[in-house]
């Protein structure tokens, strides 16, 4: 399933916050968002997810969504939003428990997605015993066991140290290339973006407005810092946001 804006603009009362946003993101692919402080790209993820109505434009589900799918979207986000006295495999099973499913058709979802996420061992733990990775593993299980059509990530390693995120990133590139899942995944993080995204959005500051779509065709296995074309995109991407980073963040916030 693909998933189409057209003409998606949003306003808070008289603050301008996305204008005309026109953008698809096609099945099996990973469309990554940045742009300065407050340009609108949590708003974008808020809408497309469906937890606000845009001011105009419209978002469209295009096609079929994958075989037993409960949710078309799905979100994964940065703080992992873990019940603290549910195990693991209680978490994931929160998303399942008012489908209608069967205790059998569960422990089937739960087990899949714990293996497929490296924490078949881990099922009877709870938040507090998990590092950060582990509680973000857990995030990213719970959200996969619906077979969402469109994974929509905000910001998932954020509050990860480097080295942690690195090593999920490696995780979410193995799982692509399993499984070939479809996001948009917002982040400030040019590393991130070069080094997951299929497409990188850049936006302008607010009203966010989309400069420019640049297209990776790098595979994925073989995205490291070290290649120089990978590291050249890197540096493309800064310039276009390095002087409305700058100027964002010495704005005042919105009282």
């Amino acid at each position: 399933m693909d998933l189409a804006v057209e003409g998606l603009s949003h306003r808070y009362g008289d603050l301008d916050v996305l204008r005309n946003i026109e953008l698809t993101i096609h099945e099996g692919e990973i469309v990554c968002v940045i742009g300065p402080s407050g340009c609108g790209k949590s708003t974008l993820l808020r809408l497309l997810g469906g937890l606000e109505e845009p001011s105009s434009g419209r978002i469209m589900q295009v096609g079929e969504q994958p075989v037993g799918s409960l949710n078309s979207l799905t979100y994964v986000f940065q703080d992992f939003a873990l019940l603290p006295w549910r195990t693991v495999a209680g978490n994931v099973s929160l998303v399942l428990e008012h489908h209608g499913l069967g205790a059998d058709e569960i422990e089937v979802r739960i087990a899949d997605v714990l293996e497929r996420t490296r924490l078949s061992d881990f099922r009877q733990a709870v938040p507090k015993q998990l590092s950060g990775g582990m509680k973000q593993r857990v995030a990213l299980a719970r959200a996969l066991a619906v077979n969402p059509a469109v994974l929509l990530m905000d910001e998932p390693l954020s509050a990860l140290d480097s080295q942690t995120s690195e090593l999920l990133m490696h995780d979410l590139i193995d799982l692509w290339q399993r499984e070939h899942f479809t996001s948009c995944y917002i982040t400030h993080n040019l590393t991130e973006a070069v080094r997951l995204g299929h497409k990188v959005v850049v936006l302008s500051r607010r009203p966010g407005v989309i400069r420019e779509i640049v297209e990776i065709d790098i595979e994925l296995a073989d995205r490291v810092m070290s290649n120089l074309r990978l590291g050249q995109i890197q540096k493309d991407l800064w310039q276009m946001v390095r002087d409305e980073a700058q100027t964002a963040d010495m704005e005042l916030t919105e009282s």
